[in-house]
């Protein structure tokens, strides 16, 4: 009798650790695995595919991330195709029918929010071209907050008992980034604009109302021209500005219109670190704001 009992109790011990286990989730990038760490906290137990210097456009399919896929509860990527090159054939690999697009395990912040530079042609001899819209929404806290929230939802469908807590920490993040936008629209309110290297920070521009000044890509993902570079430094010439590039894009071509125009020229990652909570993603906006800004 007592060794029944005793059997017992170890099953219903078994049975309440597999209850509280957290949810195994998958996230393409830093920026969504910081909002992943911003809303599901200690609840999740979480792999992150790409680090802050790496290309989403040009990552190969790596069997460590069809291990982390295989198990996931979740993936959370950016989506509007920026990972179509390889995480459909990651997760086909990885043989979860969990996390199979249109499934409770899916899900895409893009898909959350509208996109910008939507509707155009879907040709690939126009360079990296997105017509579903331009994917790089993580760099607008805003619809950081919408893509926040709808997690929460969907993480509160998976985990029912976590529910109210993926909704507080949703909203916690909600009013850091209300209580931010303020100081970084200040910040931003006579900047002079911004030549970026392709157009992967425009959803922060256009949240600030700072004028996007040019790309060093004429051709998107195409490296540029010679003849591109000197008719865009003589557009520009004596104006005001800055360049942004990211670490895997090329330093020459940005480094040489930064001297050809007198300006500042920022090598400056998209991501958040690699670790990064819902705070250190805004600490990397801190670190934008900071270049963009005008200098006294």
């Amino acid at each position: 009798m007592l060794k029944r009992l005793l059997l017992t109790f170890i099953g219903l011990v078994c049975l309440g650790n597999a209850w509280a286990a957290p949810l195994e989730v998958v996230a393409t990038s830093s920026s969504m695995g910081a909002l992943v760490r911003a809303v599901a906290g200690e609840r999740a137990t979480l792999s992150v595919l790409a680090g802050p210097d790496r290309d989403l456009h040009q990552l190969q399919v790596k069997p460590s991330m069809i291990r982390a896929l295989r198990t996931a509860d979740l993936v959370v990527a950016i989506g509007a195709e920026l990972e179509i090159g390889w995480l459909p054939p990651a997760i086909a690999s990885a043989a979860n029918p969990a996390i199979q697009p249109g499934r409770e395990g899916y899900f895409e912040a893009a898909a959350q929010v509208p996109l910008l530079d939507a509707g155009g042609a879907a040709d690939r001899a126009l360079g990296d071209v997105h017509p579903i819209g331009n994917p790089h929404v993580d760099l607008d806290p805003v619809r950081m907050v919408t893509i926040a929230r709808a997690l929460a939802e969907r993480l509160a469908r998976l985990d029912a008992s976590g529910a109210e807590s993926y909704r507080r920490a949703a909203e916690t993040f909600a009013s850091a980034v209300e209580q931010r936008l303020p100081q970084w629209q200040a910040r931003l309110k006579n900047a002079p604009g911004v030549v970026l290297y392709h157009r992967d920070a425009i959803y922060l521009l256009d949240r600030f109302g700072v004028p996007l000044l040019g790309t060093i890509e004429a051709v998107p993902g195409v490296p540029p021209s010679g003849r591109y570079l000197s008719e865009l430094a003589a557009k520009l010439k004596g104006t005001a500005g800055v360049i942004i590039f990211a670490p895997y894009q090329a330093s020459k071509a940005p480094t040489k219109l930064a001297r050809d125009l007198g300006w500042r020229a920022e090598r400056l990652s998209l991501e958040p670190p690699l670790k990064a909570d819902g705070n250190g993603y805004l600490a990397h906006l801190d670190l934008w704001v900071d270049a963009i800004a005008p200098r006294p």
